[in-house]
């Protein structure tokens, strides 16, 4: 018997997308990357790398100055995807590789979108870019559940 086939792409697909710097990008950048993911079937979990990459475009947006653009990447892999949010800022972003000292305040609005990539990413990370920085994170590919026997 054969196992459930994955919907695997055979080479890595990429999307670089300008979104404005303004609160308008966030549903764009979801509906994106959903967009993404469900083009070729990819199998990465579509809710977690939506909900994520509303993280990372909300906090470029909330925590840089200016009306630059900032710049989506939606990266394919065979081994699952990884969403890049470039901004004009060079300042590494809060505690996003390591927990910071205080844990956020349940009574406060803000202060969980680092924690939630930290908890829910295979990895993440920022890196200097020539106009500022990207801050990323990868999903694995989720295996496909088995469906009923025929």
């Amino acid at each position: 018997m054969n196992g459930p086939a994955l919907h695997e792409p055979s080479a890595p697909a990429s999307w670089r997308v300008a979104l404005p710097h303004s609160a308008a990008a966030v549903p764009v950048a979801r509906a994106l990357v959903r967009t993404a993911l469900a083009e070729i079937e990819h199998t990465a979990d579509c809710d977690t790398a939506e909900l994520l990459t509303a993280e990372l475009v909300a906090n470029a947006v909330e925590h840089t100055q200016g009306d630059t653009p900032i710049e989506l990447v939606v990266q394919l892999l065979p081994t699952g995807c990884q969403v890049e949010v470039h901004d004009p800022d060079p300042a590494p972003p809060g505690s996003l590789t390591r927990p910071g000292p205080d844990h956020p305040d349940p009574w406060q609005e803000h202060g969980r979108g680092l924690l939630l990539i930290r908890a829910l990413s295979s990895s993440c990370g920022h890196r200097p870019t020539e106009s500022g920085k990207a801050v990323w994170f990868r999903l694995p590919v989720v295996p496909q559940q088995r469906g009923p026997a025929e």
